[in-house]
């Protein structure tokens, strides 16, 4: 068994793999070309094609602290029928960002990729006997990403089993099997990321079999201070009216303009709503005031804020 740091610690290197970051990137909405997933959702990135992202819906909708779980709801039906047209919903988009920074939703996910993909990586690591942190890490990884009962037999025919090769061993032909597959792989967005198994070589290349830290996986640090953190683009204020919205340097972020944006969205306009106010939330916020008989300053004091914010 892992220790609790160490299952963190493979856990963020998957998370650094699927969004660039330690924590997992919890509001993270993505559409990958040719990807058979089509919209792809949270922390570990579970997708509508799977099924898996209506199940994770489905189970924050249900909790009655989901800070938006009525917004959410509307769409459960179309999920459940992996309705395709959702890839192209961008106020689904805007909501599903938002999300993140509810922490029903951020431990909903937790809960949920652990059952989903830690627990059976876990199980099919013991049943091989691998049992180091870095060897369970490249399973998990694997389970993550696809493939692993694939790529575990191909290394089994072709260089022998964990009990004959010894665990070490073994991990590291699996790694050079699956980079050889991801390498070569017909599909463009599968050949792209083949650096998932670089930076695995690398690091059993420097022999941190124990994922002791602190550790740079693709140039993020994974250490007790990273991931004792807030996780990147999650806001739990300031509270929306407690203050004005303007364009300044450095720009303005949190929770209060994530739900401005959100509310605008609703109102389709075309917007990204992710916490930041830049420029385009600013002339999004002019254009409201404009068809709504207010001046336009592109300013959201608190009486705006209070009209757009739910």
């Amino acid at each position: 068994m892992l220790t609790a740091t160490q299952k963190q610690t493979a856990q963020a290197i998957v998370n650094i793999f699927e969004t660039g970051v330690v924590l997992g990137d919890y509001g993270n909405v993505t559409l990958i070309p040719g990807d058979t997933g089509h919209l792809t959702f949270g922390r570990s990135q579970t997708t509508l094609g799977s099924g898996n992202l209506f199940d994770l819906l489905k189970r924050y909708c249900s909790n009655p602290g989901a800070r938006f779980g009525s917004r959410l709801a509307p769409w459960l039906a179309r999920f459940e029928a992996i309705d395709l047209s959702l890839d192209a919903d961008t106020r689904l988009h805007n909501t599903l960002r938002a999300t993140a920074d509810d922490k029903v939703m951020r431990d909903t996910q937790d809960q949920f990729f652990d059952e989903v993909y830690w627990q059976p990586a876990e199980k099919a690591a013991t049943a091989l006997g691998i049992s180091s942190p870095l060897g369970v890490a490249v399973v998990y990884d694997s389970t993550v990403h696809g493939s692993w009962k694939t790529m575990r037999d191909r290394t089994t025919q072709q260089s022998g089993t964990p009990a004959a090769l010894g665990e070490r061993a073994w991990i590291t032909a699996y790694v050079a099997t699956r980079h050889a597959w991801l390498a070569t792989n017909p599909r463009a967005d599968l050949r792209k990321t083949v650096y998932r198994m670089d930076a695995m070589q690398r690091l059993l290349d420097q022999g941190f079999w124990g994922l002791d830290l602190p550790l740079v996986v693709r140039g993020e640090e994974v250490s007790l201070a990273s991931l004792g953190a807030m996780p990147p683009g999650c806001y739990d204020g300031p509270h929306p009216g407690t203050r004005s919205l303007a364009l300044q340097t450095p720009l303005l972020r949190g929770l209060d303009v994530r739900l401005v944006q959100l509310g605008l969205s609703d109102l389709g306009a075309d917007i990204l709503a992710d916490g930041v106010l830049g420029q385009t939330s600013i002339k999004r916020i002019a254009e409201y005031q404009s068809s709504n008989g207010l001046p336009a300053t592109g300013v959201a004091d608190p009486a705006l804020i209070a009209r757009l914010v739910a």
